[in-house]
């Protein structure tokens, strides 16, 4: 009666060897002593309970078994091999790994993934917010989305920031329907830790300087919209965080000139992955996600600062 085969462990080494026809070349091939293939195809051997290798003083060749049952290992590792990589290559196609600051994340990437999903559902989406740099040849990180300073012509840069005035319907007074700009003597402004923007908004917009109570200031753009949603004052904030703020109309504008912010947001890919599918589908996507928000700010600043 055959005994059953219980250990695979000399497979690779079996089928090494018989390519190269040498237990030299197979070590060499897999990292081993030529000792340590031999007493591997050995064991082998013993389990199977026939030789696989004549052995002679100065080479090794396969007997008639040995043959046969090495190109069954053959195929089968090479069918192991094939199988293993499809997977590996699916798997990594199907996950879509992104890296973005935590403002941006939480205000305008997370509320309209949705709207990439839809259109892609056989990606799985892995966004990590954090505002510090990752390393662009890590497999943890496909693309990444960051925001700083940058030379006229780059072309990672997504969109070119300004900055708005915006507020909460709730601020409102019974029978007005919006502030204008005359208004901002008499409101609370809220910044993201400088009034230095204001000053320069003001100038913008042609209005008197001094007499503007600017009266807290906040770490982060996603912090600073939240607290003008809330009904804290009037913020002079980035119009990509206030974006879905406004569309949805917890947050108008005030009709007014927006100010350049000199910053913007790029568009960075692990150089391992530049052309894989998915990278260029979300790039797409995300170009065109900003193409509209730039739209948006144009049509936002004509009309009068109504939702956009």
């Amino acid at each position: 009666m055959a005994k059953p085969l219980r250990n695979l462990s000399g497979l690779i080494d079996l089928e090494s060897a018989a390519r190269w026809g040498s237990f030299k070349l197979a070590a060499e091939e897999l990292h081993k002593t030529p000792a340590a293939v031999s007493q591997q195809i050995k064991n082998l051997e013993e389990e199977l309970g026939f030789a696989l290798f004549l052995r002679h003083p100065r080479h090794v060749a396969l007997t008639e078994k040995g043959r046969d049952f090495s190109a069954t290992v053959a195929r089968v590792l090479g069918e192991l091999r094939t199988k293993a990589a499809a997977l590996q290559k699916s798997g990594e196609e199907c996950v879509l790994r992104i890296s973005s600051t935590h403002s941006f994340a939480l205000k305008w990437l997370a509320p309209r993934l949705t709207h990439f999903t839809r259109l892609h559902p056989d990606l799985d989406i892995r966004l990590n917010a954090n505002d510090r740099n990752v390393s662009l040849e890590d497999d943890s990180v496909d693309v990444a989305i960051r925001y700083g300073s940058y030379e006229a012509g780059d072309p990672t840069i997504l969109f070119d920031e300004r900055l708005v005035a915006v507020y909460s319907p709730e601020l409102l007074p019974p029978g007005r329907s919006a502030f204008t700009l005359e208004d901002l003597r008499t409101l609370p402004l809220l910044d993201e830790g400088s009034n230095v923007h204001w000053d320069r908004y003001v100038a913008a917009n042609g209005l008197p300087r001094g007499g503007y109570h600017v009266s807290r200031g906040y770490s982060h753009w996603g912090v600073l919209a939240q607290a003008a949603v809330a009904g804290q004052g009037v913020a002079l904030a980035a119009f990509s965080i206030v974006y879905e703020d406004l569309r949805k109309g917890d947050l108008r504008m005030i009709a007014g000139r927006s100010i350049s912010y000199h910053s913007g947001y790029r568009f960075l890919v692990n150089i391992n992955k530049e052309r894989l599918p998915k990278i260029e589908r979300f790039r797409a996507w995300l170009v065109d996600e900003m193409a509209e928000m730039q739209r948006a700010l144009t049509a936002c600043s004509h009309a009068g600062g109504e939702a956009v």
